[in-house]
């Protein structure tokens, strides 16, 4: 941080002009985002250009004023300092949970797997997954993509005719419906990560550029015990979302375009409080008026309250949900929650082992009963309420590659406080002694 500054002081009188140009660019980006999210129409498509411009405009002016080499060295070594920051921050402990480690296992004998040849966009047949897993001694059964199947019949019916493992390509709602077969006769269960997202793969470390390596769980296993999320009798191996997040997933257009119908319905959450509430109960902690609310099997991270897409679970055996719940009362509470992220006073975050969830008074849902679209593992669905979400921990034996790739952890917060702390450690009380030198332990 000290060489940044310094950059800005080489420069001398220019210091402060590259200092104001870059708050300058920075709020009007920032305001170009807001204008992006929170609306439609023009003034949407007037933010993406502010948003764009404004940064560029301020590199032109940097460029016209002959100070871009020292406002580039000052970026460069800021990024530097924020760099070095968290890598002060991450704790040993957290590296050495970024991969689950299991037991050792004896291949199946008769693993049976089932396929859907249109999740991914066809990864079943582009990766060659059924000859693959064909040669290495496992039965297939391809859903019909024409006609709805019966994924979890399916998967008893394999189970009452001698399967030992029962594995699954597809989406994460394929997954779950399997998985809990696999539970309910304590099978292990193969997860091959064919879908689009692959959230529950990633977060158990597998390879999602290429779903065949999966299959190598076939002949050199461990095993994972892991929890398993229960929604009103439903099982799901990721999330249930409530509100904002389940209207999403309930479009019609939302399967061809997430990211757009996401677009199209963030309005309705940062304008002002608009959209529909729900009350829920976490463990007796009562979360009111809630617009969007996210139960996940086992708790993420870094909670991201506009979205979980780049967010990771770094366990999936601790026993807990995670809950995320957004309220926001007006613009000034939306622009905070912008800005903070998971340190807004409108997002709320615990973990619990009960979550109840039901319509606010006088509103959808409200009523014992009534129905409440919910999305469970990006599954749209309507339940009556009130719906509860619970978990059956280390319910599920997961068989995975010995060698997989695993998953990044993501970047711890910056804590300003904590950092001077490291930075400064206070001196240890007279006679105290220091608990960090060995000859005093």
């Amino acid at each position: 941080m000290g060489g940044a500054a310094a950059a800005l002081l080489a420069a001398l009188g220019s210091g402060l002009v590259i200092l104001l140009s870059g708050v300058l660019g920075l709020a009007a980006t920032a305001v170009g985002v807001w204008w992006f999210l929170a609306h439609r129409g023009p003034l949407r498509v007037s933010g993406a250009v502010l948003a764009v411009a404004a940064p560029l405009m301020t590199l032109v002016l940097y460029v016209a004023w002959g100070v871009w080499v020292n406002a580039f060295v000052a970026l460069g070594l800021w990024g530097v300092a924020l760099s070095c920051a968290r890598a002060a921050l991450r704790r040993p402990e957290d590296d050495r949970k970024a991969l689950m480690r299991g037991e050792p296992a004896e291949p199946p004998r008769r693993p049976v797997l089932i396929m859907n040849p249109k999740s991914g966009g066809g990864k079943v047949a582009r990766f060659g997954l059924v000859a693959r897993a064909e040669a290495l001694g496992a039965r297939v059964v391809l859903l019909d993509p024409s006609a709805p199947s019966d994924v979890a019949g399916l998967a008893r019916k394999a189970v009452a005719e001698g399967a030992d493992l029962l594995g699954v390509a597809g989406g994460d709602g394929t997954q779950a419906l399997v998985a809990e077969v696999a539970a309910e006769h304590d099978l292990p269960f193969l997860v091959i990560s064919a879908g689009t997202r692959n959230h529950f793969a990633m977060d158990l470390g597998l390879d999602r550029a290429d779903p065949s390596r999966c299959l190598d769980a076939l002949t050199d296993g461990e095993e994972l015990r892991v929890d398993l999320g229960d929604v009103a009798g439903r099982p799901f191996v990721n999330t249930v979302s409530f509100g904002v997040y389940a209207d999403v997933v309930q479009r019609p257009e939302y399967r061809d375009d997430k990211a757009g119908t996401a677009l199209d319905v963030l309005p309705d959450l940062l304008q002002g409080g608009l959209g529909d509430r729900l009350d829920a109960t976490a463990d007796g902690t009562p979360l009111t008026g809630q617009q969007a609310l996210l139960v996940s099997n086992n708790p993420y991270a870094a909670p991201d309250p506009l979205g979980t897409v780049a967010a990771r679970r770094i366990r999936l055996d601790g026993g807990e949900l995670g809950v995320i719940g957004i309220r926001v009362d007006g613009a000034a509470q939306a622009a905070e929650l912008a800005v903070l992220g998971n340190r807004a006073t409108g997002l709320n975050v615990l973990t619990a082992r009960r979550v109840e969830v039901g319509g606010a008074p006088g509103g959808p849902g409200g009523a014992p009963g009534a129905a409440i679209p919910v999305a469970v593992d990006g599954e749209a669905l309507t339940l009556p309420t009130p719906v509860v979400c619970t978990l059956r921990p280390r319910a599920l034996r997961v068989l995975v590659p010995r060698a997989r790739p695993g998953s990044p952890l993501p970047p711890p917060p910056l804590d300003w406080r904590r950092l001077t702390r490291l930075a400064f450690p206070e001196e240890p009380a007279a006679g105290a002694g220091n608990p960090w030198d060995p000859r005093t332990s």
